[in-house]
Parts: structure tokens; sequence; C-alpha cells
């Protein structure tokens, strides 16, 4: 995971300090973050282009919950709460394709695209079933910047189209909505919080001395930097010298000429970065995009979800490109996991303390208030005796 660069904000509040260690690694923590952060929140399910035909799916995991993104027969994009409502079986696994409907694979009870209930097995021992009751729960969905949306809470928060309207005219040029998929969708399994992680992608501060190749790659702006109420954004330039590390100096000298045809000139030599509170980053290379998503698996535990997107192109050039893209990116991401669970270790030693932040982790203090606000406990320094 890339981290953004941002800008020192002045205004940022008090308190301006870490969070207790207990917060990172207790199990109520991980219970309340899902009913009070997550699961009223908007997570990206895929991109339209992963369920390009009708009866194409795809499945997303949000803690206990998984919904099914479906593309129907007329066109449109549907979203179903993915469990049978006979006696609660998984309906479909991972992504692939419905020929013309949905069966459980258990007793065979069977759906139409829209969620409703087309048949049961031995339906004479049912005498008093009524099919139209038993129709599959529906999720709420937007689509926006090509990617679909799903929210799991009753009442949602404001949607998507609405949070990213003041970046979406900066992202054009990128054309999320044609981008089709460069790699299949990825899961690691980190032996850290899901907030570490997300705290280390929402502040620059480590870059220059923990990503030394990003460093060689890119000037580590923390100027002319933007954030809006719930997504910060940072844009690294490509330095003139050629790094001393081959993959490095060849996707310098060829990066901005394969991508002409696409983009302006600045774009070109910007690697971008996105993260949306409460779990979701966006990377945006001239080549490729990617996102990835923060999910807790546990106390003290995480997995990373993710995919990456591209134009059509089969261009050797590009291929050329995407290959050492991903090379690079991926040495970054191992790096910011090492450091995620050399700190996880950390937190559990009987020295720690919480210490100040720089005013570089604006964003990741911002992270820290949405946590307090929801979460008051955050705040003291020891668990809560009823949270034993």
């Amino acid at each position: 995971m890339n981290a953004p660069a941002v800008r020192p904000v002045a205004h940022a509040a008090a308190p301006a300090r870490s969070m207790p260690a207990w917060v990172y690694n207790h199990p109520e923590m991980t219970r309340l973050e899902y009913e009070r952060i997550l699961r009223p929140s908007w997570q990206i399910a895929c991109h339209v282009s992963q369920v390009p035909n009708a009866g194409d799916y795809v499945t997303f995991e949000l803690g206990r919950d998984s919904v099914i993104v479906l593309r129907e027969a007329g066109g449109g994009i549907r979203a179903l709460r993915n469990v049978c409502r006979h006696r609660g079986t998984r309906l479909l696994e991972g992504s692939g394709h419905c020929p013309g409907r949905i069966t459980c694979p258990y007793h065979g009870w069977t759906y139409r695209y829209d969620g409703s209930l087309l048949a049961t097995p031995a339906r004479e021992s049912f005498p008093d079933l009524n099919l139209r009751e038993h129709g599959l729960d529906t999720v709420r969905t937007e689509i926006t910047l090509g990617f679909v949306w799903v929210c799991l809470a009753a009442e949602a928060p404001p949607p998507p189209s609405q949070v990213w309207a003041p970046m979406l005219e900066e992202l054009a040029p990128y054309r999320f909505e044609e981008l089709v998929p460069t790699q299949p969708v990825y899961h690691e399994e980190w032996e850290v919080d899901w907030k570490i992680a997300m705290d280390n992608y929402l502040e620059s501060y480590h870059v220059p001395i923990g990503h030394p190749g990003l460093n060689r790659l890119f000037t580590p702006d923390y100027e002319d930097q933007r954030g809006i109420p719930g997504i910060a954004r940072g844009f690294s330039w490509m330095r003139d010298a050629p790094s001393s590390r081959w993959s490095e100096r060849v996707y310098q000298k060829h990066v901005a000429a394969v991508t002409e045809p696409y983009l302006p000139e600045p774009h070109r030599r910007s690697w971008r970065f996105y993260s949306c509170l409460p779990n979701l980053g966006i990377d945006i290379m001239p080549e490729q995009i990617d996102f990835f998503q923060v999910l807790p698996r546990g106390p003290g535990k995480a997995l990373i979800r993710g995919a990456a997107f591209g134009r059509r192109d089969e261009r050797r050039e590009m291929r050329l490109v995407r290959w050492l893209g991903n090379r690079i990116n991926m040495q970054v991401n191992k790096e910011d996991r090492m450091l995620c669970e050399r700190l996880q270790r950390g937190l559990g030693d009987s020295a720690y303390r919480p210490g100040p932040l720089s005013q570089i982790e604006t964003w990741m203090l911002e992270f820290h208030n949405l946590l307090r606000a929801r979460i008051p406990e955050v705040s003291l320094p020891e668990a809560p005796a009823r949270f034993a």
C-alpha cells in the first residue's frame, strides 16, 4: 500500500496523540467497529467490468455478512444478501456465472436474478409456503467511479457520489468507468489490527524512511495536497534523476510515453493516492489503478482485499510498464506489511505510551476522531471492565 502525502493542516483538533495500545487488540473493539464503523459504511464490492454479462457475479464478505453483486438480464446490477432463505446456506462463493438462476447448493432452493424465490424441491412438503415471502434480501447499491458500492446498514451515510463529488473532476482523465481488470482480486492476511494498516495508509510521515524505492522514484510532497471530509489525497511527482535500481529506472523511462495516448502530460508523471474512511484506499498510477480495503479479521488481525484495473491495451510496452509498476508497488506493500507488523508487536510492550502526532499525520487523526465519536471508550487508557 502506498501512503498519500498530505499537507500539514493547522486546524487539526486535539487530542493530537496516538491511541492506547489496548484499542488495537481487543475482541470487543472488533465487534463494535464492525457494528458502528464498517457495517454503516459504503464498501466497494467490485468494478462494473467484473460482471460484464447477465448472470456474472462477485461476492463480497464484510465481517460475518456476505453480498452477491449480480448482472441482471436487462443489464442492470443488483446486490443481494448471500444467504438462502431456507436454512441460511451461503449461496455463492468467489466470482463466476449463474446460468439463468441462483440455486442453493444444499437443498436446491432456486432464486431469480432479482432475488425472488422461483422454486423449491419437494414443494408439497411445504404446504403453507408462499414463494413471494421468501426472496433474497436486497442490498443498497450505488455505482460511482465505475465501482459497485454496497451498504449493509438500514440507514446509509451519504452516498459515494456525494462524498467523492469534489474529487470527480480531477479523476475524470482516468476514465474509471472504462477500465477492465488487469489482475484478479487478491486477499492478504496480515498479523496486524485493521486500524494499524489504515493508520499507515493515512500518513506520509513514514515514506522517506519506510519506502526507499518510492522515495527514489518520487518526490515526498507534503505541500499542494488536498483533503475533504472523509477523503485524503496526495500526489507524488516522478523525479528527473534516473533511479539506481533497474526496474525503477526502466519504469521511469517508459511510463510517460506508453500512457501518452490516454492521459494529459502531468498525469503521466504522477502517482496519486486517495484514502477514504473508514477502510478504503485507491492508488492511481499512469498505467493502471488499484483499490484495496482493510478489513478486520479479528483482534490484531486484518484482511487486505484488492484488485487492479487499466485500459484495454495489449501493447508489449504497456505489459512491461504494468509489470514494472506492479513490481514496485508490491515492494512498497511488503514494506508496509513489515512496518505494520513491527508496530503491532511494539504496542504489546509494557513501555508503550501514546505519543504525539505530527501535523503530517492529520488524516490519521481524522480517522481516530471518527473512532472516538462512534466508540467513546477508545479515549480511555485501559479497556473498561465491562469489555472483559
